[in-house]
């Protein structure tokens, strides 16, 4: 690879500068590593793995270590089940149960529209397997939570839990689910340093570019991303996808300026539209707006839709939201606002 050369066929391999791209190590997570593969280590020897619950902000690289450590797993265990599901999509009961029952075939001669909740569970209690892991991302999407201790309680079932914000979860649940989650592996995860998002786009340039990228052009993809190493990648996404097909000197740092809030807003873009019904229409409403007060929002909410959610369940989709950087919260009590971001 050379900055000379010319770029009209930069892109090697597109598939490294996507989110779902699985690295062949995953790194500054060391850890964070360590401490999942202890607690799913009796997988190895067909007994029940601890309950994992992984933790942080987003683009900290929760999923992915989640993956990666799934994939070492089955390098390990020759008959291994395993299910991922992501809560963003699969957020009902049934869906979820769904998916995970998909992973072991038996899932032909259930009916979406006419098959009762309680016989996918019946369904999955039966199951007689191999130890079965269940990731399950973005858990506090979950519209009931009671999933969460049918899976507890099923033997033959270990959990992999990924959520933004431990706190915030747990206040959701009930007693006998917080005391079984707090005794799980609960793994922190930070926003990265800039060196280290800068060490994770210069592996996605060597394996997905023809072109390397100067150290001073990745500070700046990094130092714009604030530790959100999604966010970095969509940069670098874009920041390629713009100099694709013309001649220049590797990316310019030009290119970066220009790719930096595009590639922001197609991040956001992402997550917009993988929202809930309910949470899309809260995201619109501040979107239409700007700044607007809880008590605005929550009344036009509950007139745009015909089965408007508790208080406290908007006030979830809110902070759910804020998370994902598609709202922000100014203030506190009377004087909070919610504004759409910049």
């Amino acid at each position: 690879m050379s900055v000379g050369t010319n770029t009209s066929n930069m892109i090697r391999d597109a598939r490294v500068l996507q989110d779902e791209f699985l690295p062949r190590e995953v790194g500054h997570r060391d850890q964070e590593m360590n401490a999942l593969t202890r607690a799913l280590d009796p997988v190895t020897r067909n007994e029940p793995a601890e309950t994992a619950f992984l933790f942080g902000p987003s683009g900290t690289g929760k999923t992915c270590l989640a993956r990666f450590a799934l994939a070492r797993l089955r390098e390990a265990v020759l008959d291994l089940n395993y299910q991922y599901v992501n809560c963003w999509q699969d957020y009902t009961r049934f869906r979820a149960l769904y998916r995970i029952l998909e992973a072991i075939g038996s899932t032909a001669d259930i009916h979406r529209q006419s098959t009762p909740t309680d016989a996918l569970l019946e369904r999955l209690e039966a199951y007689d397997g191999p130890e079965f892991v269940v990731v399950l991302d973005e858990v506090d999407q979950l519209q009931d939570h009671d999933l969460l201790y049918d899976l507890y309680r099923t033997v033959g079932v270990s959990m992999v839990l990924i959520a933004n914000s431990e706190e915030e979860l747990f206040a959701r649940l009930d007693n006998r689910l917080v005391s079984r989650l707090h005794a799980s592996t609960r793994i922190r995860f930070e926003k990265y340093e800039l060196d280290e998002l800068v060490s994770i786009l210069d592996d996605r340039v060597r394996w997905g570019l023809d072109v390397e990228a100067p150290r001073d052009r990745l500070v700046a993809i990094a130092d714009a991303a604030a530790g959100d190493a999604r966010v970095a990648i969509g940069i670098l996404r874009s920041a390629a996808r713009q100099a694709e097909g013309t001649e220049v000197d590797g990316i310019g740092m030009d290119t970066i300026r220009t790719a930096i809030p595009a590639g922001r807003t197609e991040v956001r873009r992402r997550n917009v539209e993988q929202l809930t019904p309910h949470q899309r229409v809260l995201y619109d409403i501040v979107h239409d707006h700007g700044t607007v007060t809880p008590g605005e929002l929550y009344e036009e909410y509950r007139e745009r839709v015909e089965e408007p959610r508790s208080d406290r369940t908007v006030r979830n989709h809110l902070s759910k939201l804020a998370h994902y950087n598609l709202v922000e919260k100014h203030g506190d009590g009377r004087g909070r606002t919610y504004h759409h971001p910049e």
